[in-house]
């Protein structure tokens, strides 16, 4: 095998586990709170895999009409992770996927900020009108009372 035949060979090995990566980047899980998913955000966030989440969550209702709430967990994620987006795009891409959710009739809700991320948000002077609970199982427990602790 010659050198560019092992180079090809290695870009498109490369490709397809940028895809494997891409497609796994964005999961939705279904809870066990009625009507709820879960979409947990961890690691690296760059503006198309934000996008990416974005465009994968809003299908995902469309083709799910009982779906009225949508928990992100960003647990994983550190003021490391997003150190590509700047903090105002952080918050603009934050708001406005907030708004896209409102518009499609669901509740939107954050959870798992660092409190580094926030300071720096707040920093920038991005004021963002979210609905945030400290973790998911907060969440999830907020939920259950709003419907009377059934399942």
């Amino acid at each position: 095998m010659t050198t560019e035949q092992e180079i090809l060979e290695l870009k498109e090995q490369l490709e397809y586990y940028k895809s494997i990566v891409y497609n796994m980047s964005s999961p939705i899980i279904p809870s066990i709170v009625s009507k709820t998913i879960l979409v947990p955000v961890a690691g690296y966030i760059y503006r198309e895999r934000f996008n990416n989440i974005e465009t994968e969550v809003l299908t995902y209702i469309a083709e799910h009409r009982e779906v009225e709430n949508v928990v992100f967990d960003y647990t994983g994620v550190s003021t490391d992770d997003v150190s590509s987006f700047d903090f105002n795009e952080l918050a603009l891409a934050i708001s406005n996927l907030n708004s896209s959710l409102k518009l499609m009739g669901m509740r939107p809700i954050y959870v798992g900020f660092n409190p580094k991320l926030i300071q720096e948000i707040v920093r920038a002077g991005v004021h963002v009108e979210i609905e945030t609970y400290q973790s998911f199982r907060n969440a999830l427990q907020g939920l259950l009372n709003e419907e009377s602790g059934k399942l």
